[in-house]
């Protein structure tokens, strides 16, 4: 009765669309489902006896406890100003140029990336404080909407980054399966550290295409992107003011990622460390009182209820999805694809990409993950490697129109003058910048293995 694991994969799909909450959709459908199919005998209740042991387990997952305290780190970032400082700042060493005020985004969302990871508050933040005056200055609004989207999105991929917290709890679990399954009793491990170091040389990669892009934009099309009305020479001691606006955020950045990437703290200490220096650094800064340190709090602690929520409502649904014999139908499918491990791959990224269009990374990285990855890492695949390659995949989530959430986030706060279909044809480019940096990794592997084995050998 395998085929009945895909009638309940679209019956959640189905309820996702329809607004339903996710986590209570996972959990609910895979349970009711269930319990139907078992008056009819087509499925064995006796396997959600191993669901406490799961939920316990994955309530004792130290590495999860990073996911809050990160969260935490990015709220206060945000809550103290950083990014306004960053942007006031690079604006106007970059922005007296074509495109230098578009760059100037770019880097500050490189930077809030390594420091906050927080996608949601880095594009409504660099869209309240940017898009006006990139309009302002004559900037078409698709490429100016596009920037700011994309530049968001980068705190999916540069660590640290929630997504690879996520990814490699997930893929840490899928990697001993499959050196189980192939008869392996002494597993290795991947961890957040080994996709951390993995995923930097791909981000800053994928940087430096934003800047390139733009670059180009403004070179060959340079009525899209002209410089302030009232270019000028910088004043004062510019250098200086970059210098001090850099040297908070690049500090908590070498101590957050420095630490894991060097081994000196797991990624759970090494985001006490960031959580306890961002507010350390607020209340230097003076800029977060009582009622802002209030809003972090509650912020934080809704959005880690999101995740772990979701968390737990996946484990039902792996769970009864393997009880129908869905991992199995699976590894068949994908193993009896044309290509061999390479078809595999494509199928399961373009699969990851499409479901991205309806549903978040969470659910893509919770409900999709957990059942392809044993089965490709099976085939020999490197798995810093396929962790990364299905961040940056999930990272064009957040873009791809109609529900890319970045999209919907700047659709919140930008002018009535910028308009939709402005957002969703700026962001096109940026897809596509996205999309060939997965090629570059597809074709040159070392760009992601490199650094981690000269740090872990």
């Amino acid at each position: 009765m395998e085929w009945l694991s895909l009638v309940l994969f679209a019956l959640i799909i189905a309820a996702l669309l329809a607004g339903y909450p996710v986590a209570f959709t996972l959990a609910g459908v895979s349970l009711g489902f269930a319990a139907i199919c078992s008056l009819f005998g087509a499925f064995d209740m006796a396997y959600l006896e191993a669901l406490p042991s799961r939920l316990f387990g994955a309530m004792q997952n130290q590495t999860l406890v990073a996911v809050p305290l990160f969260i935490f780190m990015g709220l206060v970032l945000e809550r103290a100003r950083i990014a306004e400082n960053l942007l006031e700042t690079l604006g106007q060493l970059f922005g007296h140029g074509r495109g230098g005020i578009a760059i100037a985004v770019i880097v500050v969302g490189a930077l809030l990336a390594a420091s906050t990871g927080i996608v949601g508050a880095t594009v409504v933040t660099m869209g309240l404080l940017s898009l006006p005056a990139m309009l302002k200055s004559g900037y078409d609004p698709r490429i100016a909407s596009g920037t700011i989207c994309a530049s968001g999105t980068l705190g999916q991929i540069i660590p640290p980054s929630i997504v690879l917290v996520l990814l490699g709890d997930v893929l840490s679990s899928a990697y001993q399966q499959a050196q189980l399954r192939a008869g392996n009793f002494a597993p290795q491990s991947v961890s957040v550290g080994d996709l951390f170091a993995g995923a930097l040389l791909p981000g800053l990669a994928l940087v430096a295409l934003y800047i390139i892009y733009v670059l180009c934009v403004a070179w060959l099309q340079p009525h899209r992107m002209p410089p302030p009305p009232d270019t000028g020479p910088v004043v004062g001691h510019a250098g200086w003011r970059v210098l001090k606006a850099l040297v908070a955020p690049l500090a908590l950045i070498v101590a957050v990622l420095g630490s894991i990437i060097l081994g000196f703290a797991t990624p759970t200490e090494a985001a006490a460390v960031g959580a306890a220096g961002a507010l350390l650094l607020a209340l230097l800064r003076r800029s977060l009182g009582l009622a802002r340190l209030q809003d972090v709090m509650r912020g934080t602690v809704r959005l880690t209820s999101m995740v772990f929520i979701i968390l737990l409502g996946a484990s039902v649904f792996s769970l009864v999805f393997r009880g129908f014999g869905g991992d199995v139908l699976i590894h068949d499918l994908l193993s009896s694809l044309p290509g061999g491990p390479a078809g595999a791959l494509i199928a399961v990224m373009l699969a990851m990409f499409l479901l991205g269009f309806i549903v978040d990374f969470i659910e893509i990285t919770y409900i999709v993950v957990p059942v392809v990855a044993p089965v490709l890492l099976a085939m020999g695949m490197d798995p810093v490697w396929l962790g990364v390659m299905i961040a940056i995949n999930l990272q064009t989530s957040f873009l791809t129109p109609p529900f890319g959430f970045a999209l919907f986030y700047l659709r919140g706060i930008a002018p009535p003058a910028v308009r939709t279909t402005d957002i969703y044809r700026g962001a096109v480019p940026f897809i596509v910048l996205q999309l060939a940096m997965l090629v570059v990794l597809w074709f040159w592997p070392r760009l992601v293995t490199w650094l981690p084995g000269q740090i872990y050998g």
